[in-house]
């Protein structure tokens, strides 16, 4: 997916999450969020929005602000029980103004401004990316926290796993987390199997490794495509068919974790 696609879906996505709190039975602020514990809707579409500040940062100066209150939700204090829905309404034209603000820095440095980051690609490139997934992923979590049912396209969310199995696998994590080193061993394969593609994590050599392949595997998890994006970042596994080492799905989930 190209970085202008990106650009495009960090708005987009802004825009239904906004939606998803406005002129909704029973969207309010204070509502736990349970895939993001010890959070509330309005802490959630906050970390959102600071986030998308953060990054605009990031595309201008090509470095992150050396403090953002907005991407620590906990400094915001707990949500009232009740709300109204100008204060919905405030909160949800915030996040898209955020979010048009972003993308509008991005374009305007294009996508091979170099960034800070520990990456292969440190460009604005990333920032794109990771911010569009960023709010995919968030607006997930709004709508399964506010009982709307959660549809996004299934080329969004394929991207959205490469990201995913990119950053997994990338080496600083060993650096940062030796523990991670008890992922690799023998045998140790794992695939993620939608319709249209899957994607084979491989574990068996000095590395984290992955690639499309059909290819068989210890353990398989089956699924649409945006359901195992959605299992890979701890969302929801109900529809989510495994066969195989279960246990080794579940030690490479807990291990290998972000978002």
């Amino acid at each position: 997916m190209e970085f202008g696609r990106h650009c495009e879906l960090i708005v987009e996505q802004a825009g239904l999450l906004a939606g998803h709190l406005v002129g909704r039975p029973g969207a309010q602020l204070g509502v736990a969020v349970p895939s993001c514990p010890g959070w509330n809707v309005g802490q959630l579409v906050r970390h959102v929005g600071g986030a998308h500040r953060e990054a605009t940062v990031v595309a201008r100066t090509g470095e992150a602000p050396p403090y953002d209150e907005f991407r620590d939700p906990t400094h915001w204090y707990s949500e009232p029980a009740d709300c109204t829905d100008t204060e919905l309404r405030e909160l949800a034209g915030w996040v898209v103004a955020g979010a048009h603000e972003l993308a509008e820095a991005l374009r305007s440095a294009g996508p091979d401004v170099p960034i800070k980051m520990p990456i292969e690609d440190p460009t604005t490139r990333f920032t794109a990316r990771r911010m569009a997934h960023e709010t995919v992923m968030h607006r997930a979590d709004a709508a399964l926290a506010l009982g709307v049912e959660y549809e996004l396209d299934p080329e969004v969310a394929a991207d959205g796993i490469d990201e995913w199995m990119e950053l997994g696998a990338l080496p600083f994590h060993f650096e940062v987390h030796p523990w991670m080193r008890e992922l690799l061993g023998p045998g140790r394969t794992l695939k993620f199997a939608a319709p249209e593609q899957s994607w084979v994590v491989d574990l068996t050599g000095d590395a984290i490794r992955w690639r499309h392949s059909d290819e068989p595997t210890a353990v398989v998890a089956r699924g649409p495509v945006t359901e195992l994006l959605l299992h890979l970042y701890k969302r929801r596994d109900s529809r989510i068919e495994v066969q195989g080492d279960n246990d080794l799905l579940d030690y490479y989930l807990q291990r290998v974790s972000f978002g």
